[in-house]
């Protein structure tokens, strides 16, 4: 298996390798010793360059092409590039492009790189349409405020933990049932349409007992928010119109805040009415009221509800292609636990003796993680390493990492690039865990005030655990059909095999 990141501070071998004795940041073999490399690939022109990147792409290669068609040309994981959008959104899209296993954990350590609004990378959308405030996300743990707001994060996501399984197994119950009448009738079913209603649903009832239905954001919550996300991330999406349109409209210039102030207006009310507890805690931790909604308003609608309208349609398109003999071991280790732990209910301890099942989710969120992309900027000049080269960075230069080239890596994954459900059960498989890092962080480690892991992360991996769940309760096996959507994965379940055993 691989090594974790390489940072080392220099000096440099008179011979030009790393000493073996470097200070290190992170762990590598006592035997190592990589040869430094220039970092290979330019920016081209000012101006020109930048947008001949962003075309390159969004149209001519395409994202996964674009990397690795560089990868290729430079015989390097390791090198030089322009980020999106650029011009006219970004004042500097120049950027050292991390694509291995190994380089790639230097984007997490806080001690070595800032995270200051990097959030969206190279540029940063207005506060405008965060109620005026840079929210968590935006800030650098050194921040004063970045510790009291992750804390409120924390109670947010612990104030009515016993509420998760229930809601859960209400809304995504209700979606079921719905997506067996809409086969019935249509011969299929768009999941990704009803799972956002239902992740919204589940979000509000299991976070602050309040049903959308019942206030006046109605069912409109869902389309709300997928609006205002645009209106931040247009600048990273294809929409699919015409090329010189769309690169002019989403790519070159901000879409207007106001056009979206009144959806989010209503948002903020829903969450002003709702989230009272919460806001009374923000109030104990010193963090004002109007501060506090709208990070709850972006936590819930940006992070939470925008994560699982993500993962749940990749989850379920992984799982579907991988066929009746996994749902056939899924819907075993799932009633068995259910029956003999859980006294045929679901329960925590239910859940926890389901390694399959856990390690099904773990698998979805390596090979196609939520958060594709991560920045860093250097704080100080230090060697980073990959699998094969040391390369110099310098003090302010921006780090960026393309998360699903770096969960792919075939030095550290077998079958790097196919859906192996089982890949983290058993004693081989949980070393593999810290190589999971769509949270910001390895999955071997824990989201602190001082870090930037995702406050949320394992509520995540129990919501996508309890997907499968309450899918393998109900059914044996199901089929679907597989597109491609703004967000991330269409998918369309065909049949649904109601459980037999």
């Amino acid at each position: 298996m691989a090594a974790a990141s390489l940072v080392f501070t220099p000096p440099l071998c008179s011979h030009g390798r790393l000493r073996g004795r470097s200070q290190t940041v992170m762990a590598m073999p006592s035997s190592s010793e990589l040869p430094v490399r220039k970092i290979p690939g330019d920016y081209g022109l000012p101006f020109v360059g930048p947008i001949q990147d962003r075309l390159a792409y969004f149209y001519f290669e395409g994202r996964d092409e674009f990397f690795r068609s560089r990868m290729r040309r430079y015989n390097s994981t390791v090198f030089r590039a322009n980020m999106p959008p650029g011009p006219f959104l970004a004042s500097d899209s120049r950027v050292i492009v991390l694509l291995d296993a190994a380089s790639f954990p230097v984007l997490f350590d806080t001690s070595l790189v800032e995270k200051r609004d990097l959030f969206t990378g190279t540029f940063m959308p207005s506060t405008q349409l965060t109620g005026g405030f840079r929210v968590l996300s935006y800030l650098d743990p050194s921040e004063p405020n970045h510790a009291s707001l992750k804390r409120l994060l924390f109670f947010l996501l612990s104030n009515r933990r016993q509420a998760v399984i229930p809601e859960f197994h209400r809304t995504y119950g209700a979606l079921f049932e719905t997506m067996e009448s809409e086969i019935a009738a249509k011969g299929k079913a768009d999941f990704g349409v009803a799972n956002d209603r239902a992740a919204f649903d589940f979000l509000a009832l299991s976070f602050f007992g309040r049903n959308p239905k019942d206030s006046e954001l109605g069912l409109d919550g869902p389309g709300l928010i997928t609006k205002w996300v645009l209106f931040q991330l247009g600048p990273l999406f294809t929409l699919g119109i015409p090329a010189c349109l769309e690169d002019l409209l989403l790519h070159s210039f901000r879409l207007p805040p106001a056009l979206v102030r009144a959806d989010y207006d209503r948002l903020a009310a829903f969450f002003r009415e709702s989230a009272g507890t919460v806001l009374d805690e923000a109030e104990r931790l010193g963090i004002s009221r109007e501060e506090a909604l709208h990070n709850i308003l972006f936590a819930t609608c940006f992070n939470s509800f925008g994560g699982l309208k993500f993962l749940f349609p990749s989850l379920v398109k992984w799982i579907g292609r991988a066929g009746a003999p996994l749902h056939g071991r899924l819907a075993e280790e799932v009633r068995t636990a259910v029956q003999e732990i859980g006294g045929g209910e679901v329960t925590m301890r239910a859940i926890e003796a389901m390694p399959l099942t856990a390690s099904a989710a773990y698998e979805a969120l390596r090979i196609e993680p939520p958060v594709p992309l991560q920045y860093g900027r250097a704080k100080r000049d230090m060697v980073v390493a990959s699998h094969d080269a040391a390369f110099q960075v310098r003090a302010g230069d921006m780090l960026f990492g393309y998360q699903p080239f770096a969960t792919r890596d075939p030095r550290v994954f077998e079958r790097a690039e196919e859906f192996v459900a089982d890949r983290f059960v058993g004693a081989g498989g949980a070393p593999l865990l810290r190589h999971v890092v769509w949270s910001n962080g390895p999955e071997t480690e824990a989201p602190t005030t001082e870090n930037k892991q995702c406050a949320g992360k394992d509520f995540v991996v129990m919501v996508a655990r309890l997907l499968l769940v309450e899918l393998f309760l109900r059914y044996d096996s199901f089929e679907i059909e597989v597109g491609r959507s703004t967000l991330g994965t269409s998918v369309k379940l065909t049949s649904l095999k109601k459980a037999t055993f």
